[in-house]
């Protein structure tokens, strides 16, 4: 009660009985919505929580907003410091705020027609929902709510129709409201950290959408409905329990990043190949043994990153992609054996992984890789000296150079005396006949 001290000092005893009461309630009722682990499980299985939370914040705001008028607290008869004191959010203010002052607050921004609200870990624990006056908010360009204890949004959160950005990460929210698809000029939209298992279907009208991030969630799969997303251009999928992609992603035409790490994909969906300004595609720890061969369609392709996954083999028609730079399929352990033949086609590659696979022998057109400059090779069974590896990347590419120069200039011969390893390791890069040398 000390934050209202210097506003009990004027009251006289009838009022502050009726303050006493009016806050009790209040807090009681808070209280009363702030069930635990009880009150999520039972949300978790309605389709809508949002719209029964929306029933117990209408009282609340009731509440609020009565308190509001009955105090005066947007009039004069409040202290200065205590107005700052509830409105320095966003402006390095680190107190934690309560219900009533976040209503307290949205009256406030409704009055000045603030643009950007920033809650970012602001909020009390027990604070679940957010008052249902944030839909009159219409100014509100960028919303920042992350860090909190959010278990549902308003359900009319659709009114705030000049909304740019809207950043929800690390919350509790189980679903989206339907009416979040009417928030048409939204372009940055954060879900990641929550416990989202599915998207309304109203989703499909985020046209506008250019980056969106549902990382850390509980997808097992996509709804068709995300290839309506024209504009999307990073999409962020990691840490879920997506077994596969939509063939509908592949009508996401605008996808410049997509990432899908962490998560139970057996195999990429053909569609991925009309991704054709896709440049960075990240899918580490998955189950993925075999690749599409429409990715040879990926020219704009500048990062691929496939480590941890039960790769086979990697398409010659891959080594198409002119633009890649770094390649990452480390890690595939006993099921990758070997590299494409025309690796060499990678001529903009400049850092190649293939730590901890089963490659032993390096393809003849490594050498044409003459822009490379960082290449991992430790647990692989490569049979080249590790001398050489340590060198560096362009050590090995110079090192392929001289031995498939040797071997097409001595075809039927091995070298003798103190260079008998070399001959050796000759042999063992695809010579089509071994010929013993002649003893002196």
């Amino acid at each position: 009660m000390s934050f209202f001290n210097g506003v009990e000092q004027r009251k006289d005893p009838i009022q502050l009985i009726q303050f006493e009461e009016t806050f009790q309630r209040l807090e009681e009722l808070i209280q009363k919505t702030d069930s635990g682990n009880t009150q999520m499980d039972s949300l978790i299985n309605l389709e809508y929580p949002d719209e029964e939370i929306d029933q117990n914040c209408e009282i609340i705001d009731g509440i609020l907003m009565k308190f509001a008028e009955n105090e005066n607290l947007e009039s004069n008869s409040v202290d200065g410091p205590i107005i700052s004191q509830i409105f320095a959010v966003g402006r390095g203010c680190t107190k934690k705020m309560s219900l009533m002052e976040v209503a307290t607050l949205f009256q406030n921004y409704d009055k000045t027609g603030a643009s950007v609200l920033d809650l970012q870990g602001r909020l009390m624990a027990e604070v679940e929902w957010l008052p249902l006056s944030l839909v009159k908010l219409s100014n509100l360009t960028e919303i920042d709510i992350s860090k909190n204890e959010i278990m549902a949004l308003p359900s009319d959160v659709g009114n705030l129709k000049a909304l740019k950005k809207f950043d929800i990460h690390s919350n509790q929210l189980i679903n989206l409201p339907r009416s979040i698809g009417e928030l048409t000029n939204l372009t940055d939209l954060d879900l990641h950290g929550n416990r989202l298992k599915s998207l309304p279907a109203s989703f499909e009208k985020l046209v506008g959408l250019v980056n969106l991030d549902l990382s850390s969630n509980f997808f097992t799969q996509l709804p068709d409905s995300i290839g309506n997303l024209s504009s999307l251009e990073k999409l962020n999928l990691d840490k879920n329990e997506l077994e596969e992609l939509p063939s509908a992603i592949g009508s996401c035409m605008s996808l410049v990043v997509l990432q899908v790490n962490f998560n139970q994909l057996n195999s990429l969906p053909e569609a991925i190949g009309n991704l054709a300004n896709l440049g960075i595609l990240t899918v580490r720890y998955n189950k993925v043994k075999i690749l599409p061969e429409t990715m040879c369609n990926l020219q704009s392709l500048e990062e691929l990153n496939l480590s941890f996954n039960e790769l086979e083999s990697v398409p010659d028609c891959l080594c198409s992609m002119a633009s890649l730079k770094i390649l990452n399929i480390g890690n595939n352990f006993v099921d990758l054996t070997s590299l494409p033949s025309s690796i060499g086609n990678f001529v903009m590659l400049e850092e190649l992984d293939i730590s901890y696979d089963q490659i032993r022998v390096l393809p003849d057109s490594f050498r044409f890789l003459s822009k490379l400059k960082v290449f991992l090779a430790d647990g692989t069974p490569l049979e080249i000296p590790p001398e050489i590896i340590k060198l560096g990347a362009q050590a090995v590419v110079q090192y392929m150079a001289e031995l498939v120069d040797k071997r097409n200039r001595f075809p039927n011969r091995i070298l003798k005396g103190r260079r008998g390893l070399w001959s050796c390791i000759l042999s063992c890069f695809c010579l089509d006949e071994v010929i013993p040398a002649q003893r002196n």
